[in-house]
């Protein structure tokens, strides 16, 4: 069996709450540079940035920066900042709802990813509460969509991390969503929606397909008024966009969805609509110490506590500041 190399620690600290870049080189190769070798491994950077970077002394390995010049040694380890991508500050405060030595939740604002991932980068819930806490070593447990909002949990230290991640990978944990939706008084519920779901690389939508189910939803209206209703919605399995899926093809699709059923674009600044889905709660038991858990959201979506205002897209508070409801 093939031996697993350790990974030395970075010596290079987080930046803006994101980790440096790590690459180990290759056993084998027809480099004598390091220099050669990023040149040819990262053809999307420019070798002129490659060279500053170097001159720089922004490459490091575990000794240290390396030069300019510095020869190939297979099987060694670099570290690198990547040029962070321009960001439209969202405009939502990240509450912590609960905090320890082990744990830290989140009721997480709409509009902001729970981790880096594409264009967004700093503007997440991991890199604010890394940066805002000082915690360098925490991590998510699970994941939320960028446009919902809710209870979101990561671990303080790596030691923790698997147990808890196990808890979702296991479907150990109840999640409770809450949605704002139209209201079909031809609509039977509660009911409980299967479905086969396939999401495709690169596709942003998924889709319903004909076969065996793999997605379980519960679908639960709690109260209706106005043309509107809210919804409680609990997740037995955990696809992709599973419960906006669902509640589109019930002919009721969540308010703000600019994907179902219909794939829209809105400009990255656009944060006068959100999503109308939160996850409200979120109940397990612990892993480490065998206690019953529960949290819950101080959230509350903005389309049923004032439609009007949420259709004008009224009410968007300024870059960073704190807004408790949807």
């Amino acid at each position: 069996m093939r031996r697993r190399r350790s990974v030395p620690p970075s010596p290079l600290p987080q930046r803006h709450g994101i980790d440096p870049v790590r690459l180990r080189l290759p056993e084998n190769g027809p480099w004598e540079t390091v220099r050669d070798h990023l040149v040819d491994r990262l053809p999307a950077v420019a070798p002129a940035l490659i060279d500053a970077m170097l001159d720089e002394g922004a490459v490091w390995s575990a000794e240290g920066p390396l030069a300019p010049g510095a020869p190939y040694r297979p099987g060694t380890c670099l570290w690198f900042h990547r040029e962070l991508p321009e960001e439209v500050p969202v405009p939502y405060a990240v509450e912590v709802l609960h905090r320890d030595d082990v744990l830290v939740v989140a009721d997480k604002p709409h509009f902001l990813a729970t981790t880096p991932r594409g264009r967004h980068v700093t503007e997440t819930v991991l890199a604010r509460l890394r940066r805002d806490l000082g915690l360098p070593e925490l991590s998510p447990a699970h994941r939320l969509d960028r446009l919902t909002a809710g209870v979101v949990m990561f671990t303080v230290r790596p030691e923790y991390r698997a147990a808890y991640q196990g808890i979702f990978q296991d479907r150990r944990a109840r999640k409770e969503y809450e949605a704002v939706a139209p209201h079909d008084p031809g609509l039977e519920l509660p009911r409980t929606v299967r479905s086969r779901i396939v999401k495709e690389r690169g596709v942003i939508a998924a889709r319903e397909v004909p076969g065996e189910p793999d997605s379980v939803s519960r679908v639960e209206l709690i109260e209706h008024r106005g043309g509107l209703g809210r919804y409680r919605l609990v997740p037995v399995t955990g696809r992709t966009h599973q419960l906006r899926l669902h509640m589109s093809s019930l002919g009721v699709p969540v308010l703000g969805d600019p994907v179902y059923p219909e794939v829209t674009d809105p400009a990255p600044d656009d944060f006068r609509r959100p999503l109308q889905l939160l996850a409200r709660t979120l109940e397990f038991t612990d892993p480490v110490t065998g206690r019953a858990r529960s949290f819950t959201s101080r959230r509350t979506l903005s389309a049923w506590d004032c439609p009007r205002a949420w259709a004008a897209g009224a009410g968007v508070p300024a870059a960073g500041g704190a807004r408790p409801s949807g």
